[in-house]
């Protein structure tokens, strides 16, 4: 199984015959390209053209991480498996109102249903969370319905999202930690540094996914196509980060696995440092290789498969074959 592969040390990167060296202060190691499905590089690492090329030959994405975690781009080589007829069909979804409302009007639902079920979670241990699930039910269940454009959506999306993320103190009642509504540039609290951080590391495993399949990364729905940055992945992203971001912040935080020590304060801005990122992205990794029976296929796939098999749903609903439903997570 292809894995992804964490830089977080300063140091070069390169070509080794058929592997991809890494040299760095914590030694020199020899990875197989065939064995890697991603790069995130979080240290100052130094590159060439050569190792790009190799890259590209092998379909392995790259993405860049600031020195204090901040996302900020990708290295997505030449698409292999573009299709011209999906493309057309995702540019036609989009420029037609009321195909991209459907399919925006999924991804927020998707979103919502997979928040309810992490609260639900919370709520059968004993943490008191209806003043949360009720709301946001009804944001879901009455309002997101009648949404007629996809600024009515995103405004749902966020109502519901500052219900949930307030609920984060209940959840991790006892930890040192407390959030005071969302904040992102720049995160105001440690408990709002995971979530920028998680949601981000979310944002380029479903990119790396998107490479894999016939669909462009470009032509969003919910979150507007543009000239500068894949949209889609923001999209489907959605659906995933409450089951996948903020599950592994509940591990950290709750089981105490991370501490006020992991963080630095810049300025305004509080930051993870090394240590809670080497954290995080491990136990992401652990959940995202977890397996769970999947009802439709029947047969055990992991959380990492999950996220190509929701793409190639889109493709389906894309091309006439089946519509798109969101996943919904059943724990």
């Amino acid at each position: 199984m292809q894995k992804t592969l964490y830089l977080f040390a300063s140091g070069r990167l390169k070509r080794k015959d058929n592997t991809i060296c890494v040299e760095s202060e914590e030694g020199t190691k020899y990875f197989p390209v065939t064995s890697l499905r991603d790069i995130v590089v979080f240290g100052e690492v130094d590159l060439n053209k050569k190792l790009l090329e190799f890259m590209q030959e092998n379909e392995v994405v790259l993405h860049f991480f600031g020195h204090y975690g901040n996302y900020v781009g990708s290295f997505y080589p030449r698409e292999h498996y573009n299709s011209g007829y999906v493309i057309l069909r995702q540019a036609e979804h989009y420029l037609d109102p009321g195909r991209r409302l459907n399919l925006a009007r999924k991804f927020v639902e998707g979103a919502l249903a997979n928040i309810l079920q992490v609260l639900r979670y919370y709520q059968n241990r004993g943490k008191d969370l209806a003043p949360y699930i009720e709301p946001i039910a009804c944001l879901a269940g009455d309002r997101l319905p009648l949404c007629g454009n996809i600024e009515e959506l995103m405004a749902i999306e966020g109502n519901a999202r500052a219900y949930y993320y307030d609920s984060f103190n209940i959840i991790l009642e006892g930890a040192p930690f407390v959030i005071k509504g969302r904040s992102k540039r720049p995160p105001a609290d440690p408990l709002n540094a995971l979530i920028s951080f998680g949601n981000s590391l979310i944002y380029t495993k479903v990119l790396t996914e998107i490479y894999k399949t016939h669909l462009d990364p470009r032509i969003g729905y919910l979150h507007a196509t543009n000239f500068r940055r894949f949209t889609l992945n923001l999209d489907v992203a959605e659906i995933f980060k409450p089951i996948f971001a903020d599950r592994v912040l509940f591990t950290l935080v709750g089981k105490k696995m991370i501490g006020p020590g992991d963080f630095e304060r810049h300025g305004a801005a509080v930051l993870l440092k090394e240590s809670g990122r080497r954290l995080y992205v491990k136990e992401l990794e652990d959940k995202l290789q977890t397996t769970f029976y999947h009802r439709r296929l029947k047969r055990n796939v992991s959380y990492q498969t999950l996220i190509r098999l929701e793409l190639y749903k889109l493709e389906k609903h894309l091309i006439g074959e089946e519509t798109y439903e969101p996943f919904v997570s059943r724990w």
